[in-house]
């Protein structure tokens, strides 16, 4: 299937059909807008603004630099850092320089930046703060390629031998007077413009090799889907890791494609703050996110008393009805005023002027879509990997599908395998794995096709639904196939469990290794919540919450994907101990090499 021909463009929107590549794109806004704010980071206690002349300025000194420390056409720079300014300058800077962007999470280990450094063969990396440039200090005794780091803030330790130090300040000044690249000019579409590691929920991380070609085909793509939204005068809070593809694209490059204004989120901590504070139009985020939010709202909610709780529920209720069609006349005023009385005050709490709301990089649950939509947040799902730009599809505003994840984007086809995977082909795919034929041969074929180890179907709407991954159907001893993530959905839904992975490949049933919500917790214990997390995973009030989580759960699962059994896990899944991806994603590999034998123990 092909998506339908492209519509006109947004106003302030750049034709990324036209662009040589992703600088090309950049330099038409910057010629476009020069006074136009481009970035805004939160410093000494107020939001300070970067025009798209101001940005240019420093990609030019800082590519130049780069230049000056022997960076050339085709050469990895390792680039570890949090969202800030920083980042998009220091990755149009190396791609400026003819470099290649290689990301790095700030959740990597030392050895995993080892990994990457000596994987990629990158010979620069970039740090930001103190505590990552001494991690990356202390993995180049092992990565021998990197010979000079250059370091946004300061690093009391002592680079090793043979390594080159610099500060941020000093290759700027270095680049200052310099003229531009002369390998900017000669950059193309297919020129590789990064290389992102997947993040390795089924094992060692991939380098995935994305041309600027597939980033452009992504947000001309997002640009027709979205442009029914009035795209104009867009405000983006970025805050999912820059390093992921989904916020390179989706919240970086998308948005620099229609002139908008990105802010870089404090922390994930303070981002209800900085939602009040900046008022986003447009929001991506993970579905962990929103699950989270929406179990946070309906704790906030159990709170609050008789009337507000009972106008809540109606909202909802009035809400889902009008999803499944057209309320009776009688019910509009009623539903009117559910806007304003409830409503407007949820929209409130996300800065008041979201336009939509964008889910990627996992499943979302459709319960979880339903919520925020019967509250008026319009939720789009997309769908896509690393491995496609990343994005392969989303929702369009006005054919909404909370079942499925859209339609494919313009100019990008999609077919269903004969076991149902699904393959994408089109200029959005990669160019294979970095240093990897074997394991590019296994997800891309001679025809172009990455089979994306998804399994869907095409709806005869033209969306895309998806059932599961290919790798993660459990098939029991009954040879039934069942998709493990319906029930970690279903489980995760309860407001008992915050976490949930569920096992039984080859056994009779489904077990599942639970973790439990901190804020019901925090309800159920006050003060007295106990300290270790394993005494809270033995508490028999604890256990008998989940019990009758998990009872609810399995009332709406068919009897072959029920859990029968399941263990408690004190310490919740996480990024730092390896057992999350940094998009939110469970690693099943992980958690099985972490808790086998309570997995073991719930089979004897």
């Amino acid at each position: 299937m092909t998506a339908t021909p492209p519509a006109a463009l947004p106003e302030h929107a750049v034709d990324c059909r036209a662009c040589d590549s992703l600088l090309d794109l950049f330099r038409r806004q910057v010629a476009r807008h020069p006074e136009r704010p481009l970035i805004s980071q939160r410093r000494q206690g107020r939001w300070q603004a970067q025009s798209w002349g101001a940005v240019a300025e420093q990609v030019d000194h800082l590519a130049a630099g780069l230049v000056a420390q022997g960076a050339r056409p085709g050469q990895r720079v390792l680039l570890l850092s949090e969202n800030r300014p920083e980042w998009l300058i220091a990755d149009l800077a190396i791609m400026s320089a003819g470099g290649i962007t290689t990301p790095a999470y700030v959740t990597h280990t030392v050895d995993d930046l080892v990994h990457l450094l000596s994987d990629s063969g990158a010979e620069i990396a970039i740090a930001s703060t103190a505590a990552l440039g001494a991690r990356l200090l202390a993995a180049l005794p092992r990565a021998t390629a990197c010979r000079t780091v250059i370091l946004i803030e300061p690093v009391d330790d002592t680079p090793p031998e043979g390594v080159r130090a610099l500060s941020w300040e000093a290759v700027l000044k270095a680049g200052e007077g310099q003229p531009r690249p002369a390998s900017e000019a000669g950059l193309k579409r297919t020129d590789t413009a990064c290389i992102i590691y997947t993040s390795g929920t089924g094992g060692a991380p991939k380098g995935v090799m994305t041309s600027h070609g597939a980033i452009l085909h992504n947000c001309h793509g997002a640009q027709q889907v979205l442009n029914d939204l009035g795209l104009d005068d867009e405000i983006f809070l970025s805050f999912l890791p820059l390093s992921h593809a989904y916020e390179h694209t989706a919240g970086q490059f998308f948005p620099m494609s229609v002139a908008a204004h990105i802010h870089y989120a404090e922390s994930v901590e303070k981002l209800a703050g900085n939602m009040l504070e900046v008022r986003p139009t447009i929001m991506t985020a993970v579905p962990r996110l929103y699950e989270l939010l929406r179990q946070r709202t309906l704790s906030a909610m159990a709170q609050q008393g008789r009337v507000k709780r009972w106008l809540f529920q109606l909202a909802l209720a009035l809400g889902r009805r009008r999803l499944a069609g057209p309320l009776p006349p009688y019910l509009i005023p009623l539903d009117r005023l559910l806007d304003r009385l409830v409503r407007a005050k949820v929209a409130a709490r996300f800065g008041g002027r979201l336009k939509a709301l964008v889910s990627g990089g996992a499943p979302l649950t459709p319960e979880v879509g339903e919520f925020f939509t019967a509250l008026g947040m319009r939720l789009l799902q997309g769908y896509g990997q690393t491995e496609t730009g990343p994005v392969v599809s989303v929702n369009p505003p006005g054919r909404v599908r909370l079942d499925a994840v859209g339609p494919p984007l313009v100019d990008t086809r999609v077919r269903i395998a004969e076991d149902g995977e699904i393959l994408v082909a089109g200029e959005l795919v990669m160019q294979g794995y970095w240093n990897n034929p074997e394991a590019t041969r296994a997800a891309l074929d001679a025809e172009g096709w990455v089979h994306t180890g998804d399994i869907g179907r095409l709806e005869a709407d033209g969306h895309l639904a998806i059932t599961d991954r290919k790798k993660d159907i459990i098939v029991n001893s009954g040879g039934d196939n069942i998709a493990p993530q319906r029930v970690e959905s279903a489980l995760t839904l309860e407001r008992e469990i915050g976490q949930a992975m569920v096992d039984g490949d080859r056994r009779p049933h489904l077990v599942a290794l639970l973790v439990p919500d901190p804020g019901w917790l925090a309800e159920l214990f006050g003060d007295d919540l106990p300290e270790d997390p394993e005494e809270v995973a033995a508490d028999p009030t604890v256990r008998a919450g989940l019990e009758a989580a998990v009872k609810r759960a399995n009332g709406r699962l068919q009897s072959i994907e029920k859990v029968r059994r399941f263990a408690i896990i004190g310490d919740p899944f996480s990024v730092d101990n390896g057992l999350l991806t940094p998009t939110m994603k469970i690693r099943r590999h992980a958690i099985r090499a972490a808790h086998g034998p309570r997995i073991e123990a719930l089979y004897r």
